[in-house]
């Protein structure tokens, strides 16, 4: 992955952007930086992050095996945030499915901070 940009589209480096709150180096600032590498995630199928930055109440809803299932039956393309406050992110994710069809997930998301760290809590599809 050394010196591509970053999944989430912001133009930065994997490695400057994502990568580091994805590996524990550090925690996403807000609720869009969590967002983005959320996405980051389902791209390099790092479904322990992904579970990890879920909001410690809803993870009975989820199961690492799932999402790490769904993150490797897809290709992730591309990400488009829409609109983002202090608390939600409303974003497109453009990917193909197994089949090679192009999908888009519209979902407007909403995020929590406990411990001054952000958390993914749920969405409206």
């Amino acid at each position: 992955m050394s010196g591509h940009s970053c999944h989430c589209g912001s133009g930065i480096l994997f490695e400057e952007c994502c990568q580091p709150y994805i590996s524990g180096l550090k925690n996403a600032p807000t609720a869009e930086a969590l967002m983005r590498s959320r996405y980051s995630a389902y791209a390099v199928h790092n479904a322990g992050y992904l579970w990890e930055t879920t909001a410690p109440a809803m993870r009975k809803y989820h199961s690492k095996s799932a999402i790490l299932q769904w993150a490797r039956s897809n290709h992730w393309v591309k990400l488009e945030i829409l609109e983002a406050t202090e608390t939600t992110v409303e974003f497109r994710a453009y990917y193909l499915d197994p089949k090679l069809k192009a999908l888009t997930h519209h979902e407007k998301s909403v995020f929590i901070n406990e411990g001054g760290k952000w958390y993914y809590l749920d969405g409206e599809y």
